[in-house]
């Protein structure tokens, strides 16, 4: 992991107080999820992927304790001893773990327990990061903001489990029954009409171009070393492929044609009878792509499907799929960051922040320009929405909305080396049978993204707010032979 190495140009009392608020800010936003909710809903664990909330806000404390307190803190004793293996997650240094696929079996503690445990915790946290050590410092600090960016990462998962824990309710409960409007609500294309108009691309030259983390600010090891990357002329899709574009893919027979799936992809179709995205249903009578309304569930129940919003909820191989149907690709990971570097993050890009909690369409089918921005990072340090390509076009929804797919299987960048002890297992291990997603969702925190991020998951995972973007080759220059 890296951090900035701050404790040598400012007070380390002044760096130990931007910390602790970075801390407390954090933890109070995890518990905020998690306030809608019931004990009852906290306790279930719908699927082996999914994990209860509270099991999300004691591994969370977990964390903490057993990397920063248990290290750092000298004769610190974990009050639970027995919550070393409740809720390890898969550190295999740190010793045993309960099944994940038994988290919701684990009635005891009680949700008023784990809410007492991230107390205690939160208290030794706050002392250990006023009273800590000076000579700890630095390693104190690069350890607590990989806490930070792990915390905000079970934020995301928190929504993503809870939504897929609802929506085995056949009555439909909502996580919240309101949700706000998105910026230039009255603007946006609502109907079919226009939602279902192919995008525009923007062209990229290629090159040879830096990839990966360089400079100051967090990131996880699995984004280091940066390097170069010889990419060859590309296009991008100016926004994300919409519900009524996904819709015409479904209605064109796309999950009954095996020409279009990758032959994994066609044996999770017939296995599992995918027929529509997760989540779609057509409550008329008919099959899936017959015509008729369609209805999706969100975090506020089940909803009349938006078809100018995104297509969520897509596994790599419906992502795929549908690009191949289009004549398009998925753009590689490289193709993605190249262009994200160049994109501005604006003060209304779709995270976490701006409490949408849903993607939401362009508005009028273009990028939505705001004044000002916010500096995030990206390969040098900056996270940027709206961007210019080389071809001058606006990008849109290049940040939040969604995780949008890549082509790019979840591998080691050159040079790569896993982080030392048990953190060393934090994303190194996992790179197999897996593919990089990029750029965030509407459940992602400003703070946690960059250009840099590789987030990854299996090709068959559905239940995390994931889309696409299109991208096709080029055109190439002619090269002029001599003579």
């Amino acid at each position: 992991m890296n951090a900035p190495d701050t404790f040598s140009t400012r007070s380390a009392a002044g760096e130990r107080q931007r910390l602790l608020d970075e801390y407390r800010r954090v933890r109070e936003a995890t518990v905020a999820l998690a306030a809608p909710l019931s004990p009852e809903d906290c306790q279930a664990q719908s699927m082996p992927d999914a994990s209860p909330v509270k099991w999300h806000l004691a591994h969370t404390t977990w964390f903490f304790e057993t990397f920063l307190l248990g290290e750092f803190v000298p004769g610190y004793a974990p009050q639970f001893p027995e919550y070393r293996v409740l809720f390890n997650s898969y550190y295999n240094a740190v010793g045993e773990k309960h099944p994940r696929p038994h988290r919701g079996l684990l009635t005891r503690p009680a949700l008023s327990e784990v809410m007492d445990y991230r107390r205690r915790v939160d208290e030794a946290m706050a002392a250990a990061i006023a009273n800590g050590a000076a000579g700890a410092l630095a390693s104190f600090r690069d350890l607590l903001v990989l806490g930070f960016n792990h915390e905000q990462q079970h934020q995301e998962l928190i929504l993503t489990d809870v939504k897929h824990l609802l929506s085995c309710n056949p009555t439909g409960p909502a996580y919240t029954s309101s949700m706000p409007r998105g910026p230039d609500a009255d603007a946006t294309t609502s109907g079919a009409e226009g939602a279902q108009a192919l995008p525009a691309f923007k062209s990229f030259e290629g090159g040879i171009i830096d990839v990966g983390h360089s400079g100051a600010g967090f990131c996880f090891d699995n984004e280091l070393p940066a390097h170069q990357v010889l990419l060859q002329p590309f296009e991008l899709a100016d926004r994300l492929v919409t519900c009524a574009q996904y819709l015409a893919f479904v209605l064109d027979g796309g999950y009954r044609r095996p020409e279009l799936w990758l032959s994994l992809g066609w044996d999770r179709v017939q296995a599992e009878g995918w027929s529509l995205p997760l989540y779609w249903r057509r409550p008329g009578p008919g099959g899936a792509d017959a015509p008729g309304p369609i209805e999706t569930f969100t975090l506020a129940g089940w909803q009349p499907l938006e078809p100018a919003a995104p297509v969520a909820h897509l596994s790599y191989f419906e992502a795929d799929a549908y690009a191949r149907w289009a004549d398009c690709r998925l753009p590689t990971e490289a193709e993605w960051e190249h262009a994200a570097s160049r994109t501005p993050l604006a003060g209304q890009a779709n995270l976490l922040e701006l409490g949408l909690l849903r993607p939401v369409p362009l508005a009028n089918g273009h990028a939505v320009r705001h004044a000002g921005g916010h500096a995030g990072g990206h390969a040098g340090g900056h996270a940027v929405e709206g961007a210019r390509g080389d071809a001058g076009g606006l990008l849109g929804q290049m940040w939040g909305d969604l995780w949008e797919w890549t082509a790019s299987a979840y591998l080691p960048y050159p040079g790569f080396k896993t982080s030392a002890g048990a953190v060393g297992e934090y994303n190194g291990k996992f790179m197999c049978n897996q593919f990089v997603l990029r750029g965030g969702s509407f459940a992602t925190s400003r703070s946690h993204i960059r250009a840099t991020y590789r987030n990854f998951f299996p090709p068959e995972a559905r239940w995390q707010f994931s889309g696409l973007r299109l991208a096709r080759d080029g055109q190439r220059q002619p090269i002029l032979s001599a003579g």
